[in-house]
């Protein structure tokens, strides 16, 4: 079932009123408009005539109305497939935007973008550096005519410094700003993190920076400015304690698993059946913890009685701990933890966490009707307001689909709309 998030007292988001133009693609441009359209404001997204966004051609899987909208297996090239599938991929950061065809490489593709950013408030794009400014779409040339504009241009390594023309990928990003070097298990491979860390980051930062733009620009004198975001930067600033632990003992730290360079226990231990996640954070939670497991002697140990000692005993205690929780099973011993209130919990797949209760009561599965794709499901927002909502208003577009309206809320008629069609701006 999906659940429904307490109702707000308005009826209009945050941002109801701003318009953002997003002409960014893939996942780290994409996520941060969403995050926009989420808080109300009203997103045009921007996709090149015939594939769109490279995300509408990243299947398996699909949505379909063929089976009733859920995720299923699809085949082929192309946005949406002969049956109307929709990728998932594109789904899952894309609602709350209208969708228009607009070829950036021909010049009245270009003038179509410049007459709509005359009228934005935010224009986000993650074009290679310089690209806009070739096309005549950089932020000093829309900003002549529209001082008001907030522009936020995100990259891999930023607009300057020796490597601002190199290509960036999320895994290469996770890789050179570190995160590699300490994700995964001791003495094993660096590790990927399992979503697109340094791109989802990248966007969070970008829709922080640009909200607060668009606060100085209210509280200023109403100019606009250009934000500068970049994947590296995101992972470095992301690195936080990890990196201050190196820079206070001159150690980069390892692999280390589940386990954290600073709390001990705070690791996952291995039971009979799978695995219990114990969090230990303060030492307030050590004497319930010995309680639950039935471990007195810890207790008693004066090495483990502080965070520093367990720290710096680390391998002996988890070599106790381990043996106890062996010869358990994961329900034995995640009820245990709880009924000593110490943090606990068993790893979860993410079919087990879209039918939690607390994640149905908070609104955190949304779902949308799609013209071709049918029902199609995704996270919601983590934003709650107590006075303006955070809400589906869109669902995903389909490529294209708002092409002509958009155009004609901006005074093109059917004439205009022909010609660009001639021209090769818009297609068929």
């Amino acid at each position: 079932m999906v659940g429904e998030a307490r109702e707000p007292e308005g009826d209009a988001g945050p941002l109801d009123g701003l318009t953002v133009l997003d002409l960014s693609r893939v996942l780290v441009g994409p996520f941060c408009t969403m995050q926009l359209g989420d808080l109300g404001a009203e997103v045009i997204k921007v996709e090149r005539p015939g594939p769109g966004d490279q995300t509408r051609t990243w299947v398996p899987p699909a949505f379909s109305k063929a089976d009733g909208g859920e995720e299923r297996k699809a085949d082929g090239e192309g946005g949406e497939s002969d049956d109307g599938a929709e990728s998932a991929y594109y789904v899952s950061v894309n609602r709350n935007k209208r969708s228009i065809q607009l070829d950036l490489t021909t010049e009245a593709g270009r003038a179509v973008v410049r007459d709509l950013a005359r009228e934005a408030d935010v224009l986000v794009e993650n074009y290679r550096v310089g690209k806009t400014e070739e096309w005549g779409l950089g932020y000093g040339d829309l900003a002549e005519e529209n001082p008001e504009l907030v522009y936020c241009a995100i990259s891999g390594y930023g607009e300057w410094g020796p490597d601002r023309d190199k290509p960036a990928y999320d895994i290469m990003m996770q890789a050179r700003g570190g995160f590699m070097s300490f994700t995964g298990v001791e003495g094993g491979p660096p590790v990927r993190i399992g979503v697109a860390l340094a791109d989802v980051g990248a966007g969070m930062y970008a829709t922080q920076a640009i909200l607060a733009a668009l606060l100085e620009r209210e509280l200023g004198d109403g100019r606009g400015q250009k934000i500068d975001v970049s994947l590296l930067d995101g992972q470095a600033a992301w690195t936080s304690y990890m990196a201050t632990n190196y820079f206070a003992s001159g150690e980069p730290p390892g692999r280390m698993g589940s386990k954290h360079p600073n709390i001990v226990p705070y690791q996952a231990f291995e039971t009979t059946d799978g695995y219990v996640v114990v969090a230990c954070s303060s030492d307030r939670f050590w004497p319930p913890l010995c309680e639950a497991i039935d471990r007195p002697d810890l207790l008693a140990d004066e090495r483990y009685e502080t965070n520093e000692g367990r720290v710096r005993n680390r391998e002996e205690l988890d070599s106790e701990l381990g043996e106890t929780f062996a010869s358990m099973t994961t329900a034995e011993a995640t009820a245990a933890l709880e009924d000593h209130d110490v943090p606990a919990s068993r790893v979860r797949d993410v079919s087990e966490v879209f039918a939690d209760p607390q994640i149905e009561a908070r609104g955190m599965l949304a779902e949308a009707e799609h013209p071709t794709a049918g029902t199609v499901r995704f996270p919601g927002s983590p934003m709650h307001f107590s006075r303006t909502p955070t809400t589906v208003r869109r669902h995903p577009p389909a490529l294209g689909e708002h092409t002509e309206s958009v155009l004609r809320e901006y005074g093109y008629g059917d004439g205009d709309i022909d010609e660009l069609r001639d021209r090769g701006a818009i297609s068929e």
